[in-house]
């Protein structure tokens, strides 16, 4: 019997119509040593009557031999009965005494006219999870052969074990039991406890004839005996052999307990219950403790309820639960009584602790207990246990159950000598040991979700647990577990260890007893841990499986942990004045050094505290618990928060008093402050900062006895005033009639919220353009260097434009600026109405408002970093261990898609190399992934190098948290990549396959190539000019000599481009350093359009090199003297500037054909090696009427940075005026600085009705003369060594280089004795000549011996290389190969290896050449989805390596565009743009359904046929998805 297996399982029946089934189910089990017959499942556990009934689970158990680990299941019905089919939402399988539970999940019909028409499916589990491992236990009860020995009372018991107790178990099955006479043998499942040394049996006395002579109890198990193991055989013990030896090993554990007696209220000692030690063996005996119980002197102290006990020994186990009945007073628990009971138990050593509870029953059932004294009458030692609190559901804390902990005698003995002082002071020691745990619960928000039954909860501990705690009183609600209500409660205890599972339950009773608990989060302080348990489950005997209790493990990936909280016991001393108390809420804050403080903590748990304490010459202790502020507390803050009639309140002092480390006593901190916290009296304030004066220290001292010391405190610090300017603004509009609040932190700490309220200038505040003084009283600051001000937003006009903060401190005679020109309005600008501001010198760490301290720009998302520190990031990007990561969730639009639980991401690389776990969290103001939407997230990680494999997943727990994940698109901008997986898979407990989480091959996504992208920190310095700030929208272009980046939105993320501020982030951008340049365009709109820019600083973070670019001018239409939104910047880097300034002439030549003069404005880009010169308009010609027939226009553009040699013009017209058609011959263009004119020819029209049609046109430069390529060439190869141990190599290399025209010979590179080569960490350079072969693709590398000769090919020498690159010498293009690897020694020439290149630098020379006009045709096909057309303007830019087209509109005349499911075709001519990279498709969001969903765009190249397919399949409508009306695709291979 004890080696069989109970297997538990629980079936669940979907909750969809028609699901239940009258069938007869059976079930098989696969298991790893065996297989099962096929059980029926007949008779169940929780017995709901009618089985698998719709939306319920029921439960079963299979006594089996063990079949080791289930590999699957089978299960099925037979199809018989009126309602046969059925549909199988999931089987759970509990084996306790494997420790696993799994998860099978089926979601299907078993219908012959559903689905494929099965009755029977086979399953396998989605997940098997560790649970507690229990091992079976037998129990024999024999009950006497006496009169009326039997009982029908229900029987528990508990057996104690050297590793711990079981937990309370019930012995009943099915048969009538504990009959006189008679022998029950029950199978249990319990902890395993090691050897047992008592069992505790009792019954609850219910019932007809409750009493029970009970004879003895047998206990059996099985224990593993360890055999030696012999060392001597050396093969493989065969299958058999190893099966017989188990049968060896295996010993049946027998434990006989004799009782012999009655447990009868009527019989002997009217005990029920009764401890018994194993026969024979015990060392332990039975002994008798007189508990004395004393009961306070408080008003309506006494209790009629029933009051229970349970005693603690430190190794020993416990008495378990006694009532206390039996008193030595006829009326227990009277105010100011004792009364003493006496209790059986095997003896429990020293007691540690004991548990004290009452169940709230009787008329007044609250308590007030002193005390608990416990005498031990074997070793004549008393203990004691002071309580001096209320177990009271409406007292205190609401808890009728406290844990107490003993206490020193000299502690209780301090007290008796002076008689008089109470006990008082221990109350903080007991709270240092023991645990204060804040229970939250919340009942689920459906309908009939609330309960009104009694509800209870025991927390499981590694080492114990609470037992039953009463969930009576809710702190946030009056009527407690209401449908979609979070209620919490307070359970104390002492010293339980982890906690690993708790169970919740209630009683059934009342009106409405079905519950739907959603969640339990239980918070612990003091341990700085808070888990969460999550259920989604009824408690209902009418739903899911019946149960009215439930035992919940923590979710683990909800747990939270933060550092640990520490007692404090604040005593509050009212004066002693006529008016003194008050019935306001008071509040404290304690200050540590260095500014580090506490929250803000209200003493008074509810209203009726505030009513009892703060009255006249009172004294009042709180215990609370709050951070820890280190050793020396420098100041509190303590106030109230006004309300009521006599607020006013004068106090005298505050003691505060904390343990010694190491329980060796405490101290206790004096704060006096002798004065009114009033509005009507003394300078009416209603908040005081105090600081200490005395110290008062009581040690324990190893003899016994308490040293006392008393000392004062020195240099405490001084109390402040500070004088507060504050000047509103000069702008229309600006002053405001709403409360204003301040807080002023300094190095030393902060002042706390203030309301700003009377001003010492003026009887209306904060009116336009005028100085409000206020004066405020704090302790020393220190050096302050940030305020946070805010408004109510009350009042009619609360709009409110703050120009600046200054704070003087009279003390010291400093003074502060705090700059701010902003508005403070729910309408303007970003619509905050809190500000922080930083003092204008200060240069520390700032972090805004939504303490995101990084922004990330990249090419579509910009994500904040929450809770890291700029220079920390920095420091890791720089080491390149951190690198960005762009996240895009699009969840699915099936019903129930949504979630709101927290999504996950971990991205995995080669050889278990992984991020952490990166929490995608929602932007405040979202609170779920909604169906259909698409979320982006910026991450930072570790960089894994190549990505294998991404797990996804939520920390949802419940049945209830599913989620549909449609798509998940990954960027690695430094990587150049992007992977996009298309999911379309369930990610819930039941739907699909049942995970949470699940693990995505990168082989299975679409890799996309966008291009590199390089970190640099930007520093942008806005000018200490009045309103230099700004919140227009701002953008930057960056040149280099290797191509442009796109325009990049500098993110104003809150309070960036501030005047006189310098602003840090880090942002993505494009390989194309050296840098030459930078634009910078602000949009003009904004509240505040205009900004003075100083300059802006780029670090490169990989190689840490810095380009400055200087401005030191306004952007803005008003403030500047052309006008001008746009600047460019040269870069200086290392003192030398990287472009020649120059003046640009422009000479423009229409030709001689009839119409070609244009009245349209003219527009034109100069493209060179540095760049592009921007948009110039050609405006101010030396003719009065611009571009008439055969004419020369000329114009100047000065103060121009030179692009160097130009290689080609974009120039257009607008179309406007009347014959806007133009007809140009070419253009000259003059560089002053070089003194070079380069020619462009045209010779065709820019019209719609001639030519082609197009208005634009690109022109190559006719002056580079095409150089016809030669056949020969030269190649420089540069070889870098690797600069580690044994890297080099006195041997030859050889190399051949294969491209895209052809295969060059084997160079030889010699090492001599003479000129040593391949040195570790040199740079080697050779030169070759060699036919041309284009572009280099890859190269082959081989390491041959010097002298040729075989013998010396030595196997293990290798040659390590870093890098290898190849310049082609006639148009000097530049091919990397980034090697670092070894290349071993061989004779052979087979031997080699090969690398691909890595990056190409294409010299101007080459770009230049290429530069041939080329016909692109674009189709782009629209989806065939409803409402998939678009009326709207449609632009396309296409990039290419050699450029981009250009923005160009996407039209055709007369006709009907990007219609539902068809094809629109337009031909694009401009310069050939190279390999194409990317496109980016875009409209204006116009017409009457502007939304367009692009299937994909096409372009194909005339000249070479080449065809490049973009594919998109999303929608660019701001009403769906991610709501953007642009895209950038990227080509498809």
């Amino acid at each position: 019997m004890l080696k069989n297996v109970s297997y538990h399982i629980s079936v669940k029946t979907g909750d969809i119509p028609g699901a239940s089934s009258d069938s007869k189910v059976f079930i098989k089990l696969y298991g790893e040593k065996a297989d099962t017959s096929k059980q029926p499942l007949l008779v169940s556990d929780n017995d709901l009557g009618n089985y698998f009934e719709r939306g319920r689970v029921d439960e079963f158990t299979l006594d089996m031999m063990d079949i080791g680990k289930i590999n699957r299941i089978l299960i099925g019905h037979d199809n018989v009965g009126l309602r046969s089919g059925w549909f199988l939402a999931s089987v759970q399988i509990t084996v306790p005494v494997q420790g696993k539970q799994y998860m099978f999940p089926c979601n299907r019909w078993l219908d012959k006219d559903e689905a494929d028409g099965r009755v029977e499916v086979e399953v396998y589990p989605s997940e098997i999870v560790p649970i507690e491992k229990l091992i079976n236990y037998e129990v024999s009860v024999v009950t006497g052969d006496v009169r009326a020995a039997g009982t029908n009372a229900k029987v528990f018991m508990q057996i104690y074990g050297e590793t711990g107790k079981t937990e309370l178990l019930t012995l009943e099955n099915r048969s009538n039991n504990f009959e006189r006479g008679a022998t029950d043998t029950f199978k249990i499942e319990a902890a395993d406890v090691g050897k047992i040394y008592k069992i505790r049996i009792g019954h609850d006395g219910k019932g007809i004839g409750d009493g029970w002579f009970l004879e003895s109890v047998t206990l059996k198990r099985l224990a593993v005996k360890e055999k030696e193991p012999e060392k001597k055989k050396k093969k493989k013990k065969s299958d058999e052999e190893k099966e017989e030896e188990a049968k060896a090993e295996e010993v049946m554990d027998v434990y006989m307990f004799v009782a012999h007696r009655w447990l009868a209220r009527d019989e002997v000692d009217k005990e029920l219950v009764v401890e018994l030690v194993p026969d024979g063996e015990s060392a332990l005996e039975e002994n008798t403790y007189e508990v004395h119980v004393i009961t306070g002197n408080v008003w309506g102290a006494g209790t009629d309820a029933n009051v229970f006990l349970n005693i603690y020994g430190v190794g020993r186990g416990d008495t378990g639960e006694r009532q206390l009945k039996r008193s030595s007073c006829l009326d227990k628990f009277e105010k100011g009584q004792e009364d003493v009971f006496t209790i059986k138990a095997i003896d429990l050593g020293e007691l540690k602790k004991l548990r004290i509870r009452h169940d709230n029953s009787g008329g007044s059932p609250s308590w007030f207990l002193e005390r608990v004294e416990i005498v031990d009458l074997k070793e004549s030692i008393t203990y004691y246990f002071p309580c001096q609190r209320w177990l009271a559901v409406e007292e205190d804390d609401g808890q009728i159950v406290r844990e107490l902990v003993p206490v020193d005698e000299a502690f209780v003995k301090k007290d008796s000598e002076k008689d008089g002082q109470s006990l008082a002071t221990l109350g903080l020691e007991q709270k240092a040991k023991s645990t204060t745990y804040i229970v939250k619960v919340k009942t689920g928000d459906k309908k009939n979700a609330g309960t009104d039954a009694n509800v209870f909860i025991i927390l499981y501990g590694s080492k114990d647990d609470t037992g039953i705690v009463s969930l009576k009183a809710s702190k946030t609600n009056k009527n407690k577990f209401e449908r979609g209500k979070v209620d919490e409660f307070t359970v104390e205890s002492v010293d339980i260890g982890d906690l690993k599972k708790i169970k919740i339950g209630h009683d059934s009773k009342g009106s409405s007893t079905g519950w739907f608990l959603e969640w339990v989060e239980i918070d612990a302080p003091s341990l700085g841990r808070c888990l969460k348990f999550p259920c989604g489950r009824w408690l209902d005997k009418s739903e899911d499986d019946g149960a009215i209790e439930r035992i919940i493990f923590p979710a683990e990936l909800q747990t939270t942990e933060y550092i640990p909280f520490v007692p404090y016991e604040i005593t509050v001393y009212t004066s002693d004045i006529f008016g003194a108390g008050t019935d306001a809420d008071v509040f404290i804050v304690l200050y540590g050094s260095d500014g580090i403080c506490t929250q803000q903590k209200s003493l008074c748990l509810n209203k009726r505290e505030q009513r009892m304490y703060f009255e006249r010459n009172s004294v009042n202790q709180f215990i609370v618990e709050l951070e820890d502020v280190g050793d020396i507390i420098e100041k509190i803050r303590i106030g109230h928060k006004g309300g009521g009639l006599n607020s006013g309140w004068h106090l005298d002092r505050v003691a505060i008093r904390r343990l010694l480390p190491n329980g060796k006593g405490s101290e206790t901190v004096t704060f006096p402050c002798e004065r009114w916290l009033a509005k009507s009296e003394d300078d009416g304030e209603i908040i005081r900062e105090l600081v200490p004066s005395d110290i008062f220290t009581e040690k324990l001292m190893k003899d016994g006895t308490l040293k006392q010391i008393e000392e004062e405190v020195e240099d405490p610090l001084e109390v402040h005033t500070y004088k507060i300017s504050v000047f509103t603004g000069d702008i229309y509009g600006a002053g405001t009639d709403a409360n204003v609040f301040l807080n002023i932190y300094g190095d030393l700490g902060d002042t706390g919220e203030r309301k700003l309220s009377k001003s010492e200038t003026n009887f209306n505040k904060f009116e336009r353009a005028q100085e409000d003084t206020f004066t405020m009283q704090a302790v020393d600051l220190g050096i302050i260097y940030k305020i946070k001000i805010r408004h109510d937003n009350t009042m009619f006009s609360p709009d409110w434009f703050l120009e600046k903060v200054e704070i003087l401190d009279e003390d010291t005679e400093e003074s502060f600026v705090f700059l701010c020109e902003r508005w403070l309005s729910k309408k303007k600008e970003d619509k905050k109405i809190e500000r922080t501001f930083y003092e204008q010198s200060y240069d520390g760490e700032r972090n805004s408002l939504d303490n995101s301290s990084i922004s990330l720009s990249s090419q579509d998302s910009s994500g904040s970093l929450k809770d890291m520190k700029k220079s920390s990031l920095v420091k890791m990007a720089e080491e390149g261990s951190l690198i960005p990561y762009h996240i895009t969730v699009t969840t699915g639009t099936e019903f129930d898609s949504s979630t709101d639980s927290r999504v996950y991401i971990i991205i995995m690389g080669s050889q278990k190399v992984q991020t952490e776990r990166l929490w995608l969290d929602l932007p405040e103001g979202k609170d779920e992934f909604a169906d259909g939407s698409v979320e982006k997230f910026s991450v930072w990680g570790l960089d894994v190098g190549e990505i294998k494999k991404v797990e996804v997943g939520h920390d949802g727990a419940t049945p209830e948290s599913c989620w549909l994940m449609e798509e998940l698109t990954i960027v690695v901008p430094t990587k150049g990549v992007m992977y996009n997986f298309v999911c379309k898979c369930w990610l819930a407990r039941d739907k699909g396959d049942g995970l949470t989480s699940r693990i995505l091959n990168i082989l299975d996504a679409d890799c996309i190539n966008i291009g590199l992208k390089i970190l640099y920190e930007v520093t942008v310095v806005t000018g200490d000019i009045e309103s230099g700030g700004t919140d227009a929208n701002i953008y930057m272009t960056v040149f280099g000599s290797n191509g442009k980046t796109e325009e990049l939105q500098l993110e104003k993320n809150g309070d960036r481009f501030e005047r006189g501020q310098e602003d840090r982030f880090i942002m993505e951008i494009a390989d194309i350093a050296p840098l030459r340049k930078m634009r910078i365009r602000t949009d003009g709109k904004g509240t505040r359009p205009h900004w003075f820019m100083e300059r802006i600083v780029l670090k490169n973070l990989t190689n840490q090199e810095v380009a400055t670019f200087t401005y030191g001018e306004w952007l803005s239409k008003q403030k500047n003297a052309t006008g001008s939104l746009v600047c460019e910047m040269p870069a200086m880097i290392n003192d030398e500037q990287m472009m020649e300034d120059t003046t640009y002439t422009i000479h423009v030549k229409t030709s001689d054909v009839g119409g070609a003069g244009t009245d349209a404005n003219v527009f034109l880009i100069l493209f060179g090696e540095n760049g592009d010169s921007g948009t110039l308009a050609l405006k101010e010609s030396n003719k009065s009427n611009k571009f008439e027939r055969n004419q020369m226009d000329e114009f100047t553009f000065p103060d121009m940075l030179s692009l160097g040699e130009l290689c080609k013009v974009r120039i257009w017209h607008d179309n406007k005026g009347i014959a806007p058609g133009w007809h140009l011959e070419y253009i000259d263009v003059m560089d002053s600085t070089t003194d070079k004119t380069f020619r462009f020819q045209c010779d065709r029209w820019l019209a719609k009705g001639e030519d082609d049609g197009q208005l634009l046109r690109e022109l190559a430069c006719a002056n580079s003369n095409i150089m016809e390529l030669k056949e020969r060439t030269a190649y420089e190869i540069v070889t870098v060594t690797s600069d580690r141990e044994d890297a080099e190599t006195k041997e030859n290399i050889w190399i051949i280089l294969e491209g895209k025209l052809g295969r060059s010979k084997e160079f030889l590179m010699e090492n001599s004795s003479k000129k040593r080569r391949f040195e570790r960490g040199a740079t080697d350079t050779f030169q070759f000549s060699s036919k041309n072969i284009g572009d280099v693709a890859a190269i082959c590398v081989g390491h041959c011996p010097k002298d040729g000769k075989k013998s010396s090919a030595k196997a293990d020498v290798y040659w390590h290389v870093q890098e290898i690159i190849i310049t082609e010498m006639e148009l000097c293009n530049k091919y990397f190969f980034r090697c670092n690897t070894k290349i071993p020694l061989r004779y052979k020439r087979r031997d080699y290896k090969v690398f691909e290149c890595a990056k190409v630098i294409e010299s101007f020379a080459s770009k230049a050449r290429s530069l041939v006009p080329v016909r692109y045709e674009t189709i782009v096909v629209t989806g065939f989805e409803k409402g998939a057309g678009t009326d709207a303007n449609v632009f396309i830019t296409i990039f290419g390596l050699n450029g981009d087209s250009g923005k160009r509109a996407l039209k055709q005349k007369f006709r009907n565009l990007f219609e539902r499911g068809k094809t629109s075709r337009f031909y694009l001519e401009t310069l050939d743009m190279g390999e194409l990279k990317k496109v980016r498709i875009e409209h204006d969001n116009s017409g009457l359904a502007p939304g367009w969903l692009v299937e994909r765009v096409e372009i194909t190249n005339s000249a070479t046929g080449v065809t490049t397919i973009f594919p998109c399949g999303k929608w660019l409508d701001e009403n769906r998805g991610d709501g953007l009306i642009w895209r950038e695709l990227f080509p498809r291979y």
